[in-house]
């Protein structure tokens, strides 16, 4: 019977890194099966979906409690599957939420897990690192200070780059002619951030369109459903008496991305498309207040809440946060960065500094899926024994420490949110 490796991503930037993993994984061992939680992308790669996880994304205290119920169900039913079907390894991409109580499972089942695309602790909750430590095989990092975070821990830490440079490598390559009067509006991949972010990015374009009467924009969205909710919201916001007219699409996110000027964008993963194919843009976050609130008494002081300016450890995307989230700080901060702006210049320059800081030209999904079938290769003779398999190889946080495989090494990155 041939092996069974499980991935579990919860979020459409999880499911995109799960399917280039997938069809590493299969390029490496044509004959293992593969299951798990995702959406399109795993399952058009060869992965037979257990769960749909379209739908699972959520953001902050007061929106998981909501759903609570639901999430405890679901671990329930996956936890129980897990132990029938006792697959060979499961790879836990990010989601933190599910995917952390899930380990805890699956580890006291005595099933190998890797963690890919490691919790957010060097932000909040340091101490999920010695969780982590416990239940987990291996975990890798897709950002290049992550494994110092876990010196302190007997976990086996490794840094493979981060996957959206070496998946956006041809698009960032490829000759670009943008037109500089183009402006993408980018509210998230979420309903509730569309619906908290659109209409003040709707007014901040009223603001440059007055100042700017060349500019046009358009609202890039991942899904139908998205595109949706987001022609309502500009149906609300009266467009035609605002002299505004801006585009909806769909699926078209990067072929958007290569062709604008400039963007104002909810933070998250798209920050980093946007850096690897040199887009500058304005990065903004709202949370209900609640949440708010009580994220402001649990996350760590750090410099910058977009993951981008944390990797290059300065300001490349100016950034605002709740009540700096308006029309008169946001339309002078993106006028900055247009073609010809007082920051145009000093942001392309970051924009480089962050990519050469990610890894370059690596292939962060191969050196990951190698990392995978070297656990589960660990672990069989564990198996075969009946005792269940400790942390395998040396520990290391060094980029290089992890020998290059023949697609070379690589870098990779999760939604900085």
């Amino acid at each position: 019977m041939g092996r069974t490796i499980w991935i579990m991503a919860g979020e459409e930037s999880g499911d995109g890194y799960g399917a280039r993993l997938a069809a590493e994984l299969l390029r490496r061992s044509p004959g293992l099966r593969l299951r798990g939680m995702g959406g399109r992308a795993m399952a058009a790669a060869g992965v037979e979906l257990l769960v749909d996880s379209s739908d699972l994304g959520v953001v902050g205290f007061v929106e998981v409690f909501r759903r609570l119920g639901f999430f405890l169900r679901l671990l329930r039913r996956m936890t129980a599957r897990a132990a029938r079907e006792r697959p060979d390894a499961v790879v836990l991409i990010d989601y933190p939420g599910f995917n952390l109580r899930f380990a805890r499972s699956l580890h006291g089942l005595g099933i190998a897990v890797v963690y890919y695309i490691s919790p957010q602790v060097w932000a909040w909750k340091r101490g999920r690192r010695h969780r982590l430590a416990a239940w987990c095989r291996r975990l890798l990092c897709i950002f290049p200070f992550e494994p110092e975070c876990f010196a302190d821990t007997p976990l086996d830490v490794r840094f493979v780059g981060h996957p959206l440079v070496s998946i956006l490598r041809d698009e960032a390559q490829a000759p670009v002619s943008r037109d500089p009067t183009l402006v993408l509006l980018l509210p998230g991949s979420r309903q509730c951030e569309v619906r908290r972010l659109l209409p003040v990015m709707v007014r901040t374009a009223a603001a440059l369109k007055q100042k700017h009467p060349r500019l046009h924009f358009v609202v890039p969205l991942p899904r139908p459903s998205l595109a949706t909710l987001a022609e309502d919201l500009l149906k609300r916001a009266d467009l035609q008496a605002l002299d505004l007219p801006i585009a909806v699409d769909t699926g078209r996110t990067r072929t958007w991305m290569r062709s604008a000027g400039a963007a104002l964008a909810a933070s998250g993963t798209v920050t980093m498309e946007a850096a690897i194919l040199g887009l500058p843009l304005v990065s903004v976050y709202r949370l209900a207040w609640p949440t708010y609130v009580l994220a402001r008494l649990c996350v760590r002081d750090i410099p910058y809440f977009t993951i981008v300016n944390l990797v290059a450890g300065r300001v490349v995307y100016q950034e605002f946060l709740q009540g700096m989230v308006r029309p008169d700080v946001l339309a002078p901060a993106v006028e900055a960065i247009l073609p010809g702006g007082s920051r145009h210049a000093e942001v392309l320059r970051g924009m480089a500094d962050t990519v050469a800081a990610l890894g370059g030209g690596g292939d962060a999904s191969g050196r990951a899926a190698a990392e995978v079938l070297d656990v589960v290769a660990a672990a069989e003779p564990a198996a075969a024994g009946g005792g269940v398999a400790g942390a395998t190889g040396p520990r290391t946080g060094a980029p290089g420490a992890v020998e290059s495989t023949p697609d070379g090494p690589g870098a990779s990155a999760s939604r900085g949110r």
